[in-house]
């Protein structure tokens, strides 16, 4: 179990670096692009060794599956206690922006921010396992320049696969915000760990274009293009038919409902309607 512990040490360090930088920027909402690079980090970093851990670790540290899916479970949870409103998410920001919620320069910076946290998180996974603390990361030093790409399946598959998931995970999110977050941070925690268990053999459904940059576009089998189509393209397609499923249409680019008839909230009395047959 060593190799579980210094994971869960390099957990904890990652968490408390993005809660320190989530409590000194939050009381300034014109820095919500910060709490989106420590949300992002926070995601992308811990991800990262989840990723070694299933990979590694049940042949190099004991650990099985019912480890994995708990531990993923964890990161995922705490990512959605610590990061609050800063999903590290670029389709959630752009949702926001569709939803007329946030303005075309506070949009790009935080996803720039994204973006960069994921970066920075590939950095610092990479020299975490260069120290070579257990059997488990001396391995995953070694098979670092030719990691296993998550896209299992053709372009198109992984597109389609991507696209899904990202639907039903934005449709759940919309009828969930409202929520209290006791309620709605667990269920979100316990419907991506299952999204990732279903779509393990496909994509992974990553679902966040930050998050797939940081976990498998490194990784050698597909070229960029390829990449950018299933996780940026098909996450953002995902994304825009479930708010255009939600809403019946797309605020920041035509306020017509198309799907759905809205209802008059004065309803006219028969008896008036036989008044107005006999005038």
């Amino acid at each position: 179990m060593s190799g579980l512990n210094a994971s869960l040490g390099y957990f904890l360090a990652v968490v408390i670096f993005a809660g320190l930088v989530q409590t000194l920027f939050k009381r300034w909402p014109w820095f919500a692009f910060v709490l989106e690079f420590a949300s992002s980090f926070m995601l992308v970093a811990c991800r990262l060794e989840v990723q070694t851990i299933v990979e590694v670790g049940e042949w190099a540290g004991g650990l099985g599956p019912d480890v994995t899916l708990t531990v993923l479970f964890l990161v995922l949870l705490t990512h959605g206690v610590i990061g609050g409103d800063a999903s590290g998410n670029p389709t959630l920001v752009v949702l926001k922006f569709l939803q007329l919620e946030a303005t075309t320069v506070a949009t790009l910076l935080s996803v720039a921010a994204q973006f960069l946290g994921a970066h920075l998180a590939l950095h610092v996974a990479a020299y975490y396992w260069s120290l070579e603390l257990t059997d488990m990361h001396m391995i995953k030093n070694l098979m670092a320049s030719e990691c296993s790409t998550s896209l299992l399946v053709s372009p198109l598959q992984g597109f389609i696969t991507e696209c899904v998931c990202t639907l039903v995970l934005h449709l759940v999110l919309l009828n969930l915000r409202r929520r209290s977050a006791l309620i709605r941070v667990p269920l979100i925690a316990v419907f991506l760990t299952f999204l990732a268990h279903i779509a393990k053999g496909y994509t992974s459904a990553y679902m966040s274009p930050s998050l797939s940059y940081g976990l498998t576009f490194q990784c050698p089998g597909f070229t960029f293009s390829q990449y950018a189509v299933v996780y940026w393209l098909g996450s953002l397609t995902g994304m825009i038919l479930a708010l255009l499923v939600y809403m019946g249409h797309i605020p920041r680019i035509f306020a017509k409902n198309l799907l759905y008839f809205e209802k008059t909230r004065f309803r006219v009395k028969k008896a008036d309607k036989a008044e107005k047959k006999k005038v």
